[in-house]
């Protein structure tokens, strides 16, 4: 019997559902989610392995107009950089709605040479299945993918379609990764992600993009295991903003991200968080690289 397996990447502007619908086709949560924009930092890739096939999401950062900071500036580059070398493109549009950042999305993808699966996403949000279809020629007259397909990333009769689609595109070839695998990240990343997320969540609308956390301690301890994360702001009223009034908040964050971090490496955490300030960590390269964004 044939093997499938290939890099797909998962593409298109801030907030459109690009994790949430890598989380849904992997079947299990890795890439972090948020009703913020600008969530995902880092590509990552997330691993689905059956036997017949394996399919390699790359899971990228938003493409949005822009690189006012150095964060920004690396952001945009992991996002386009990630067209490359890969074997299909599955790229994300919000039904109804076309900005100027998707018409950013579309010079990369007009540029590239494998199959494009240009997924209409949130249709759960329209009256009617119908009332697609406008924006479907719409975007036809803006561009021909190889496939067009409607959706919603919550579906799992969509995503289990979808999968079937990304299957007649996928070469045939050996398998990339170890079956085992799910993603090529290691575990201080995932969860040093978790944290984030709840930070991106809960914090006030500006401040989750000056913030980012770093992994100081990371033990098993018999069944155990001993986490200990520092929470990078840029300014001391952001770090009173995130311990919260008597911590309260800080609490929160801390007690959220800890089961999920214990349903994803399905042991007992113990976790401690505290809260640095480092001026201009955002804009700056060294600073970045320095906090694993490289």
């Amino acid at each position: 019997m044939s093997f499938q397996s290939g890099f797909i990447a998962v593409i298109g502007r801030p907030n459109v559902g690009k994790s949430t619908l890598v989380n849904e086709l992997i079947g299990q949560k890795l890439s972090i989610t948020s009703h913020r924009p600008q969530t995902t930092r880092h590509r990552i890739h997330a691993i689905d392995t059956q036997d017949d096939y394996q399919m390699v999401f790359v899971d990228t950062p938003g493409i949005h107009m822009g690189n006012k900071r150095a964060i920004n500036s690396y952001m945009n580059r992991a996002a386009s950089s990630s067209i490359k070398d890969v074997d299909m493109i599955l790229w994300l549009v919000e039904s109804g709605k076309w900005t100027k950042e998707d018409a950013r999305v579309l010079e990369h993808v007009s540029q590239a040479d494998v199959p494009v699966i240009l997924c209409v996403n949130k249709i759960d949000k329209l009256k009617t299945a119908q009332d697609v279809l406008p924006f479907l020629e719409k975007i036809g007259q803006k561009y021909q993918p190889t496939d067009m397909f409607p959706l919603s990333a919550f579906s799992k009769r969509d995503t289990g379609t979808l999968r079937q689609l990304i299957l007649k595109h996928l070469p045939e070839q050996a398998m990339i990764f170890d079956p085992d695998f799910i993603t090529d990240r290691s575990e201080k990343f995932i969860v040093a992600e978790f944290i984030r997320e709840k930070l991106m969540r809960h914090l006030e609308d500006e401040l989750p993009y000056e913030l980012t956390v770093e992994i100081e301690q990371y033990e098993l301890d018999g069944k155990m295991q001993r986490i200990a994360a520092r929470i990078f702001v840029e300014k001391e009223s952001q770090k009173n903003i995130v311990i919260g009034n008597k911590g309260d908040m800080l609490k929160l964050i801390g007690t959220e991200a800890r089961i999920s971090i214990e349903g994803f490496l399905d042991r007992k955490v113990f976790l401690r968080l505290w809260v640095k300030v480092s001026t201009g960590w955002s804009d700056s390269k060294r600073s970045l690289a320095s906090l694993g964004y490289d």
